[in-house]
C-alpha cells in the first residue's frame, strides 16, 4: 500500500527531509497527478485574465455546486486573477498565493458563514476575499473607500475575526467555539495560522487552554517552509491521511470501548500509537497539549485536502491538521524570493517609475545606516527585532555583524525582555520595532525595562499613520503610551538628520530611551558628518514671531513650516516629548497669544497634552490648540489623504490656526 506514495522511500532514505520536497516531488501520489499540477507564472498579467470559472463563484455557496473534478481548474483561475489584482494595486500576495488551494477547499467543505473560518493575520486572506463576494473589489484593496488590506468584520459577515496582528486566530475561534456550546449551535469553527505566527506565545497559551477543554476546535497549521517542521515526506504524509480516515477513527474508537476495560492494554495500545506518530511527524507537542494531530499534508493537493478535511471535521475533541505550503506558489519570482516578495508595489506607470527611482531614503534606511555606524563605534551593541528586519532596514547590519544581530521571530515580549537581559550584563542593546507592535510588549517595557532603569534603545519604525495598511498597523498610540512610563527618555526627529543626532543621544542615554520616527520616505535634507548628542530636553527654535508659537513634535514640521511663515509665527521643533523643554515652554507662554502643539499621534494622552499639563502644573493661563489624531481609528487610504482629513496638512494646520486666534480677539 505504501508503494502507492511514488516519492516517500526517497525522502524518508534523505534522513530529515526539507519540507520544500514534499512539495518539489509532487504529485504525493500517482493517482492524483491529474488534480495536483498546476501553471507557473513568470510574470504579472496586466490585463484582467480570462477566468469564467471563478466568475461563476460570487459566493462560497456557489463554491459548493461545484463538481472537485473543476476544483484544480478553480484554483488556477484564481491564483492568476490574484496576481492581476494585487499588480493593480499593490499589497501582500505571496502567502495568499500559498494558500489558494486550502481556502478553496475549506470554503468547499464547511458550511461558511454558519461554521466560523478565523484566519490569522490576514496576508493569506486576498484568496478568502476573492470567494466570499469580493472579487471584483480586490481591484480597490488599501485603497480609501476600499477593500481593508486585513479581515474586517465590519466588511464581509465571513470576515469572522478582525485581524492584522498576528498569533490571534486560536484564541479567537476557541471564544467562538465555546459561545457556540453555550448556545448549543451544531457549527464546526475552524483557525488558520501560520508558522511564523506559532512563535508567539499567545498561540500556545491558546492550544494550552483549548486542549485542556477538550472541544471540537479544529486548527489548520499553514507550514510554509518558513520556520517550522522538518519530518516531511511521503510516508508521514501517507499515515496522516490514515490518521484522519474514517475507517482509522472508527477502529480506533471501537477498540477504547473494548480496551477501556483493560487499562494496561489500553496504555499500551496508546502508547504505540504516540510512537508511531512520534517517528513519521512532529505531532509530539501538540498531542501533549491535547490535540489529535494530522499531518503533514500537501497543501497544494486539492483532493487530498478536500478528502482530509471532509474526514475529520466531524471528529470529536481538538484536532490540528499540518499541511505544507509554497509562499507565493505558483509565481516563480515569488516562490524563488519568498522574503522579498512577501507584498508587491502595484505595477507603476511611467510616471510614478520615475518618481519611484527618487533617491532620498527612508526613515527605515537611515536608521539601518545609523545602526551600522553606531555598531562599528560600540562593540557593545546588539540589535534586536521581532521579525521586522527587513521592514526596519536592518539587513545590511545582519550581513555585517551576524553574531549581533537577533531576529526573535514574532515575539514582541520576548525581544524587549531579551533586551533588558542583555543590559544587564553591560550591553547595549537597540530594539527596532513597529509602533503598533510595541504595543505587544508593552507590560514588559514598563516592568522590565523601565521599572529596572535598564538601559535600551527603542527605534519605533511606522510612527503616525501608515496609510494603506489601516488601523491595524498605524503608529497612533506611542507618544501617549510612552509619555506616561518614569525613566523613559522620548524623542520625535522632524527629518532624517535629527533622526540620527537623536538615535545617538538616545544610544548614549543612561537609562531607557525611545525615537519614533514614520514609514516611508525621509525629507532629503543633508545629513551632518559627525554625530551629535543632543542636549536632553533641549528644543531649538526656527522661526521667530508672535501672535502664536507653533511647537511641533516629529515630522509634522515640514507641514508647520509654511504656516508659520504664513501666519509670521514662531515655529519650535520640540524633539523631546519627554522630558519637555518647560522653560522654553514658560517664555513662549508669556509671549503669545496661543501655543499650538502638532503631532502624528492621538491627541488624548499626546505630546499636546503633556504641555497642557505642564502649563497646568504652573498656573500659567495661555490658551493652547492642540492639533493632532482624532479619537477614532482611521481607516486605510493614502498617509497624505488621511493627513489632509484630520486637518493635519498645511492647509488644514492654517485654518485651525487661524479660527483659534479669531476667535481670541
Amino acid at each position: 500500500m505504501w508503494q502507492s506514495c511514488a516519492v516517500w522511500s526517497d525522502l524518508w532514505s534523505s534522513g530529515s527531509p526539507d519540507p520544500g520536497k514534499l512539495l518539489e516531488s509532487r504529485p504525493v501520489c500517482a493517482d492524483r497527478r491529474s488534480t495536483v499540477l498546476a501553471s507557473m507564472f513568470d510574470e504579472i498579467p496586466l490585463r484582467r485574465p480570462s477566468t469564467p470559472l471563478l466568475d461563476s463563484v460570487d459566493l462560497p455557496a456557489d463554491l459548493r455546486k461545484l463538481e472537485r473534478a473543476q476544483l484544480p481548474a478553480l484554483a488556477e483561475q484564481l491564483r492568476e486573477f490574484l496576481l492581476y489584482a494585487v499588480g493593480q494595486t499593490g499589497g501582500h500576495f505571496g502567502a495568499g498565493l500559498g494558500v489558494v488551494e486550502l481556502t478553496i477547499a475549506l470554503h468547499y467543505v464547511f458550511a461558511t458563514p454558519y461554521d466560523r473560518l478565523v484566519w490569522d493575520v490576514g496576508h493569506q486572506s486576498y484568496p478568502h476575499k476573492i470567494l466570499t463576494g469580493r472579487r471584483e473589489r480586490l481591484l480597490t484593496i488599501r485603497q480609501a473607500g476600499g477593500l481593508a488590506a486585513f479581515n474586517s468584520r465590519a466588511e464581509s459577515e465571513y470576515d469572522t475575526f478582525g485581524v492584522g496582528h498576528s498569533s490571534t486566530s486560536i484564541s479567537a475561534a476557541l471564544g467562538m467555539m465555546l459561545a457556540a456550546q453555550q448556545r448549543q449551535e451544531d457549527r464546526r469553527v475552524v483557525a488558520v495560522i501560520g508558522d511564523g505566527a506559532m512563535t508567539a506565545g499567545m498561540a500556545f497559551e491558546a492550544l494550552n487552554h483549548a486542549g485542556a477543554l477538550d472541544n471540537d476546535l479544529l486548527v489548520i497549521l499553514n507550514d510554509n517552509n518558513m520556520s517550522i517542521s522538518r519530518n516531511v515526506g511521503g510516508l508521514s504524509s501517507y499515515f496522516a491521511r490514515m490518521w484522519a480516515s474514517k475507517p482509522y477513527n472508527f477502529l480506533k474508537e471501537g477498540s477504547k470501548k473494548v480496551l477501556s476495560a483493560l487499562p494496561p492494554a489500553w496504555r499500551a495500545a496508546h502508547r504505540a500509537e504516540e510512537y508511531m506518530k512520534g517517528m513519521v511527524s512532529p505531532a509530539t507537542i501538540f498531542e501533549e497539549l491535547g490535540f489529535t494531530y494530522f499531518g503533514l499534508i500537501d497543501g497544494h493537493d486539492l483532493e487530498g485536502l478536500v478528502e482530509i478535511l471532509q474526514n475529520i471535521k466531524d471528529l470529536k475533541g481538538p484536532r490540528l491538521l499540518h499541511v505544507v505550503t509554497r509562499k507565493g506558489k505558483g509565481y516563480r519570482p515569488a516562490e524563488a524570493d519568498p522574503f522579498g516578495m512577501h507584498a508587491l508595489n502595484k505595477i507603476a506607470s511611467p510616471s510614478e517609475k520615475a518618481k519611484a527611482q527618487d533617491a532620498t531614503p527612508t526613515y527605515s534606511a537611515v536608521f539601518g545606516d545609523w545602526l551600522c555606524e553606531m555598531a562599528a563605534l560600540d562593540p557593545a551593541l546588539l540589535a534586536i527585532t521581532p521579525a521586522m528586519g527587513e521592514g526596519s532596514g536592518m539587513r545590511r547590519f545582519e550581513a555585517r555583524f551576524p553574531e549581533r544581530f537577533f531576529d526573535v521571530a514574532i515575539a514582541e515580549q520576548h525581544a524587549v525582555t531579551l533586551a533588558a537581559g542583555l543590559a544587564c550584563e553591560g550591553l547595549k542593546p537597540v530594539v527596532a520595532i513597529y509602533s503598533t507592535f510595541l504595543q505587544r510588549g508593552y507590560d514588559q517595557l514598563i516592568h522590565d525595562v523601565a521599572l529596572q532603569n535598564l538601559d535600551v534603545l527603542f527605534a519605533i519604525d511606522r510612527a503616525g499613520l501608515v496609510g494603506e495598511d489601516g488601523p491595524t498597523h498605524a503608529g497612533s498610540f506611542d507618544l501617549s503610551f510612552l509619555r506616561c512610563i518614569p525613566h523613559l527618555l522620548l524623542m520625535a526627529p522632524s527629518d532624517e538628520n535629527e533622526a540620527r543626532h537623536l538615535l545617538y543621544t538616545g544610544y548614549q542615554y543612561k537609562g531607557p530611551a525611545a525615537v519614533r520616527y514614520p514609514r516611508g520616505k525621509a525629507t532629503g535634507c543633508a545629513l551632518d558628518p559627525v554625530l551629535q548628542q543632543l542636549p536632553i530636553g533641549k528644543a531649538r527654535v526656527l522661526r521667530e514671531g508672535h501672535g502664536a508659537a507653533l511647537l511641533v513634535f516629529g515630522t509634522l514640521l515640514a507641514a508647520a513650516r509654511p504656516v508659520a511663515e504664513a501666519l509670521g509665527a514662531s515655529l519650535v521643533d520640540m524633539r523631546f516629548v519627554k522630558p519637555l523643554d518647560t522653560d522654553l515652554i514658560d517664555a513662549l507662554a508669556g509671549s503669545h497669544r496661543l501655543l499650538v502643539t502638532i503631532e502624528e499621534n492621538t491627541v488624548l494622552g499626546g505630546a499636546g497634552a503633556g504641555v497642557l499639563e505642564h502649563l497646568q502644573s504652573r498656573g500659567l493661563r495661555v490658551p493652547v490648540l492642540v492639533l493632532g489624531l482624532p479619537d477614532r481609528f482611521l481607516e486605510h487610504g493614502r498617509p497624505q489623504d488621511l493627513l489632509r482629513a484630520c486637518g493635519l496638512d498645511s492647509a488644514g494646520l492654517q485654518a485651525s490656526i487661524e479660527q483659534r486666534l479669531q476667535q481670541l480677539t
